[in-house]
């Protein structure tokens, strides 16, 4: 039987949105992957009495609940009193944790101040978890036959401890959740549901989630059995064809720099719109430099022109946010900056039109070996949106010409 687990997420940064709650997406993640199925993820802000119904809560709702942030050493960091609580213990002061504080700093060379012993108390019939990245470590209490582990709030040490548990979890676990996803690019979630609804039967016990976000529509199975599952995932990447273009951990970035390699090919790029977001993403992967030449950020128009070689009548002619122009910049990327394939972006990111042309307004191009591709399309979104998308669809525009070329060079 799968273990359930409950996620409580502390701080009022959370609540306020100073923070993006990424720690309660990664642990549903990872729990999964032990066996483990989240039922119920809350947030709380830094309020003793409700931290305490919030766990208590939790406690009736899972076998596990896992709790993330609190445990700092400010008078805000009350996850730990909030825990005692719950359990309706004491907390008590735990010399050895006090001990490795204290040569902790002296390791640094920093003085510790005094409220950084609060870290040192752990609640009565309770045990810390080391954390070996940070100076808070976690901690784990089992109340009424149920596991609570306190973890710290930053994503690197909450990883960091989290291994331990996991361990733990995967040991006491009766059966193992497995999760594959298909990464999609081209295509709207409806569109993609549509595809996979016509020809995709999913069979009782396989959860089936479409997840879209940044351009890029995902399609998830989860269920006991990886042989189905990975079955499932396999037909539903024939179906979407093209636009299917990754799975599980992939990011397209990494996909486009292994069909680069695979062909000894390398990218460069002239952005416009995005700003040197494009060359950021294809800069991103450990190793890229084997495959990204570099970006030409031409944000001026006479950039254009000076810097990426756009000839002046064309941009006279057609206009800085043009097809023609993508075209003739993703020529200048590859030409001037000495690779295989050149990118060529320019649009409108908003707030206001430019040269009669509306907010979301993308002009794409890539220049190669092979026929030369350009795209226009129309992006939704204010202006962080509309560069984030165009970045999506220009890194797709390059993988579905390089499958393209491997086909027929």
């Amino acid at each position: 039987m799968t273990l359930t687990a409950a996620v409580v997420a502390v701080g009022d940064e959370l609540l306020l949105g100073d923070t993006v709650n990424t720690n309660a997406s990664w642990l549903g993640g990872e729990l999964a992957r032990v066996g483990v199925q989240v039922v119920a993820s809350v947030m709380v802000g830094d309020d003793l009495a409700r931290m305490a119904v919030a766990l208590r809560r939790a406690l009736e709702d899972a076998e596990v609940v896992v709790v993330t942030g609190g445990l700092g050493p400010t008078s805000d960091d009350i996850t730990r009193e909030a825990v005692a609580a719950a359990a309706g213990v004491e907390l008590v002061r735990d010399p050895d944790l006090v001990q490795e504080l204290k040569d902790r700093f002296a390791a640094y060379g920093y003085p510790m101040p005094a409220d950084v012993l609060k870290q040192a108390d752990v609640p009565v019939g309770g045990s810390p978890l080391h954390n070996p990245v940070g100076s808070a470590p976690g901690l784990r209490l089992e109340i009424a036959g149920r596991l609570l582990y306190a973890l710290p709030g930053p994503p690197y040490e909450l990883q960091a401890v989290m291994a331990v548990v996991l361990d733990e979890l995967r040991a006491r676990s009766a059966s193992s959740l497995h999760t594959r996803t298909v990464h999609t690019s081209g295509l709207g979630e409806p569109a993609v549901a549509e595809v996979i609804g016509q020809g995709v039967a999913v069979p009782e016990g396989v959860a089936l989630a479409y997840l879209a976000g940044g351009g890029v529509v995902r399609v998830r199975f989860t269920g006991s059995d990886d042989t189905v599952v990975r079955r499932l995932a396999d037909r539903a990447a024939e179906l979407l064809g093209e636009h299917a273009w990754g799975r599980d951990d992939e990011r397209l970035d990494e996909v486009v720099h292994r069909e680069l390699a695979a062909r000894g090919a390398t990218v460069a790029v002239a952005e416009s719109l995005t700003g040197g977001l494009l060359g950021a993403a294809l800069s991103r992967m450990p190793g890229s430099s084997a495959t990204f030449r570099g970006s030409l950020v031409v944000y001026a128009t006479d950039l254009k022109e000076s810097l990426a070689g756009v000839p002046g009548p064309l941009l006279a002619s057609a206009g800085a946010v043009s097809a023609e122009t993508a075209g003739a910049l993703a020529i200048g990327a590859r030409e001037r900056l000495g690779a295989t394939y050149g990118i060529g972006a320019t649009g409108v990111a908003g707030p206001t039109e430019q040269e009669g042309q509306p907010v979301g307004t993308v002009h794409l191009a890539v220049s190669g070996p092979g026929d030369a591709v350009v795209r226009s399309l129309r992006v939704p979104g204010d202006r962080d949106r509309v560069r984030l998308l165009t970045v999506s669809a220009a890194l797709d525009l390059l993988r579905k010409q390089l499958v393209l070329d491997r086909v027929v060079l």
